[in-house]
Parts: structure tokens; sequence; C-alpha cells
């Protein structure tokens, strides 16, 4: 885990989700402080970051929001976080952290559960363009 950049926060994602997909290409539109890199859950990092934070692939269905020798984030907390570094409107939607998080996550569950049915998946994982393969570990 050294070879992780200290000064970014990392989000995890199923790659072969279409709407974790537009996730992300939201996310690094609005990254305007540059703040984020992007794993994805099925890559071999992905996997060696689930294992050092102790979280098991195959129970959780959700983005994570890992920051390197601090915390971590899963759920609706993670998307609010990330949310709240992003720019334009997609700020206010961290606002929504105070709510109670047995609401927003079972929102965020029930979308987990059925977005590959609403939204589809791909074969593999996302193959990021020339310029945008500095966000991707």
């Amino acid at each position: 885990m050294s070879t992780l950049p200290k000064d970014k926060k990392i989000i995890l994602f199923d790659g072969i989700c279409n709407l974790c997909d537009s996730s992300v290409q939201l996310i690094i539109k609005h990254d305007k402080k540059d703040v984020f890199r992007f794993v994805s859950i099925q890559s071999q990092l992905g996997q060696e970051i689930l294992n050092y934070i102790g979280v098991d692939s195959k129970k959780v269905d959700s983005i994570i929001l890992y920051e390197p020798e601090i915390a971590y984030n899963l759920k609706s907390e993670a998307a609010f976080k990330i949310a709240k570094e992003l720019s334009g409107i997609y700020r206010i939607l961290g606002l929504c952290s105070i709510f109670p998080k047995v609401i927003t996550n079972t929102i965020y569950d029930y979308i987990a559960k059925n977005r590959y049915k609403w939204y589809g998946k791909k074969e593999s994982c996302l193959i990021p363009t020339e310029e945008l393969r500095t966000k991707f570990l």
C-alpha cells in the first residue's frame, strides 16, 4: 500500500457497472481540485486495497472512498463525502449527509441492488483515455 498516493482520496468502484462508470466520469469532470484517484474493485490493486482495509468484496455492494492512512467510507457516506469535494451543484448533494444513515443507506442499497437491471453492465472494465490515465491507479 506504500505505492498509493497519500495526498489523494481513492474511489474503489465496480468496473463493469454502467451506473458506476457514469458516476466516475461525472466525478472526474467535476473534480476541479484533483482530489480523487480511481481503482476498479475487480482489479488486482482494488483487491489488495480491500484486503488491506479488511473489506470483503463479496459482501459489499458499494463504492468505497479510501483515504490512505486515514479512513475509509462505504455506501451513502462515501457518496456524500465525494459530493462535498466536487464543483457545481453536486457539492450540494453532500449536505444530504445530515439525514440518518439508516435512511440514506437503505436508498443506496436499493439502487445498488438494482443497478445492473436498470443500467446494465459491461463485459470488461473501462479503459481510460491517455489524458485520463493519471486519474486511475
